[in-house]
């Protein structure tokens, strides 16, 4: 009997689990970006970077450090790069959301996928269908429509919050490679080194420190939100296929939109609507077409060995 349930058990933790663990992790990137929406106008885009990445390193190493040296890895040059996308795709995306409402920069950096899709046809010569290339094109339209089909006002702000969306874009393309044999603590922790290093000069310019128990608080909950919601991102893809995954870590879109429309005041205008439903709406099929195409590909590098022939 008790082995009859044992594969059950384990099948509906992980139906559970997945979607728990990405959903938390969405949850937890709302509240860094209310923080960071939140923290005030004395903190740079340098100071709120710099608390983010070498508190995340010094968490990593303290934990980590007793198994061993944590920054060995493999490929340390695309760990390195992979370290200064992703650190430029943060800061454009703090820039954006201290410029813009924050369900607005949210929305714009959700186009995401959109990159992810031209940066690995660039890189890995993976096809783009046509289905994925008009999947592409209706982020673009939505992306005309949240800048309301003009160069002015917050462009900055919205070109920034492009601007990250094109480096997350790339870095989860290099991701690809790197995974293959570095655990997604090494590679988390390169990305808090590069961080580091670069927001260090800046920092250092014009140094600032919490002055109250609320500006500690707030600057904790910072560095913890994040990186409780990368180790449970992380973990949810124990669980879950990619694209779910994908899917369920755009829920920080609506959770982000919530809570800037309702506690922040947000504007909820028709281009916002319009064009963040084009957006996302693209974004999760775009997900959904690029997982579709792995199922394709695995199927054809199996069915020569699955075949009556072979066995033969």
């Amino acid at each position: 009997m008790s082995s009859n349930n044992n594969p059950r058990q384990v099948k509906l933790d992980a139906a559970v689990a997945g979607p728990l663990f990405m959903l938390a992790a969405a949850l937890l990137f709302t509240v860094l970006n209310l923080l960071i929406k939140m923290l005030g106008p004395e903190y740079t885009i340098w100071h709120i970077g710099f608390f983010r990445f070498f508190g995340g390193v010094l968490v990593l190493v303290l934990v980590f450090a007793r198994y061993g040296n944590p920054y060995r890895g493999h490929n340390t040059r695309l760990l390195i790069i992979r370290g200064c996308t992703g650190s430029a795709a943060f800061l454009s995306l703090i820039t954006a959301i201290r410029l813009l409402p924050i369900s607005t920069a949210m929305v714009i950096f959700y186009a995401f996928p959109a990159f992810s899709a031209v940066f690995s046809y660039l890189i890995y010569g993976e096809r783009i269908s046509k289905a994925e290339i008009g999947c592409i094109t209706i982020v673009i339209v939505g992306i005309g429509i949240l800048f309301d089909f003009r160069l002015e006002g917050v462009f900055f702000g919205q070109l920034m919050a492009l601007v990250g969306a094109a480096f997350a874009g790339l870095t989860v393309t290099l991701i690809k490679t790197l995974r293959e044999k570095n655990g997604p603590v090494i590679i988390y922790l390169y990305f808090c080194t590069m961080g580091t290093l670069i927001t260090l000069p800046r920092f250092a310019l014009v140094p600032l420190l919490p002055a109250s128990s609320v500006e500690w608080a707030m600057v904790l909950g910072i560095v913890f939100s994040s990186i409780t919601a990368q180790l449970l991102m992380n973990q949810g893809f124990f669980y879950c296929r990619g694209w779910e995954g994908g899917v369920f870590m755009s829920s920080e879109v609506v959770f982000t939109a919530f809570v800037g429309i309702a506690f922040l005041g947000d504007p909820a205008s028709w281009n916002f609507w319009i064009g963040g439903l084009l957006i996302f709406g693209s974004a999760v099929a775009l997900n959904r077409f690029k997982a579709n195409h792995a199922k394709r590909e695995k199927r054809r590098a199996t069915e020569p060995a699955e075949s009556p022939l072979s066995r033969g």
